[in-house]
């Protein structure tokens, strides 16, 4: 029987604690071929130096939003919503790294993701919000679901993360 993920805000306290957790769901999506900006080969050391690196500094300044999904005591899911902008863009964020174990996955798990960052983001003041995904990618209809709308694509944006060739991304926003 599939239940409701459990949706939280993960603090400073939590990312540090559970980094390796972290590393391991990111490690496993690059490795299903998630384009979410690596390349193989991509070892948990990269993915820990990753959220070490690019996410708990702007997590500590307060400028970024990690969410975790439970499934019992895993990491089934994380989407963050980066805040940091320019000063006339205090209305807007960013989705960035939407990640769904591959083990978890078709179980409205990404869904809950994005519903709890959407209330959360308005609770800010936030009104417009902006992501780039794979044009074609799985996770495309899934925004388009959640009313993101697409305002086009750039060709060759990003390298596969398997193989040696690239790939268009598609620029969509949502109006909160």
């Amino acid at each position: 029987m599939n239940h409701a993920p459990a949706i939280s805000v993960a603090s400073e306290t939590d990312l540090e604690a559970r980094v390796g957790e972290f590393a391991g769901l990111l490690h496993a999506c690059v490795h299903a071929g998630a384009n979410i900006n690596f390349v193989l080969p991509f070892s948990r050391d990269d993915a820990e130096a990753y959220w070490r690196g690019k996410v708990l500094p702007p997590v500590r300044a307060g400028t970024r939003i990690v969410w975790i999904a439970g499934a019992g005591d895993t990491i089934a899911g994380s989407v963050q919503l980066d805040t940091d902008t320019p000063p006339n863009q205090p209305h807007r964020a960013e989705v960035t790294k939407l990640l769904v174990h591959p083990d978890h996955r078709r179980r409205g798990i990404a869904q809950a993701l994005m519903a709890a960052l959407h209330r959360h983001a308005a609770g800010l003041g936030r009104t417009l919000i902006t992501l780039d995904t794979r044009t074609g990618d799985m996770a495309e209809p899934l925004y388009a679901s959640l009313g993101y709308h697409t305002v086009g694509t750039i060709p060759d944006f990003c390298r596969d993360p398997v193989e040696e060739r690239l790939h268009p991304t598609t620029i969509m926003y949502k109006v909160l």
